[in-house]
């Protein structure tokens, strides 16, 4: 299956959005941040405190959607990941106190 670039650039967003989400914001209730404070310090908090990791994993999971071949699976996971993170660097920080 042959990705366009609407796509890609959907699924890219979508990773941006969803993991700064989970690193970067406190969620509805705060919901987010407790899950953020549940994981802790160890491994599992690793995996959703620090935008880069975060981004894999979430790309990761998007991208079984995207295609039925391995090899290109690959390659879009590290894509939209990698988008992601150019994304979020080129972003500026929020001002304090807008909420997130």
């Amino acid at each position: 299956m042959a990705i366009d670039g609407v796509t890609l650039l959907v699924a890219t967003l979508a990773t941006w959005r969803v993991t700064h989400l989970i690193v970067a914001e406190d969620g509805p209730w705060n919901i987010v941040a407790r899950l953020r404070r549940f994981a802790g310090a160890g491994a599992w908090g690793d995996l959703i405190n620090y935008f880069y990791c975060t981004s894999l994993w979430v790309a990761a999971l998007l991208t079984l959607w995207l295609s039925d071949d391995w090899p290109a699976r690959t390659v879009l996971w590290l894509a939209v990941s990698g988008g992601a993170i150019v994304i979020d660097r080129v972003l500026p920080e929020p001002p304090a106190g807008d909420g997130t």
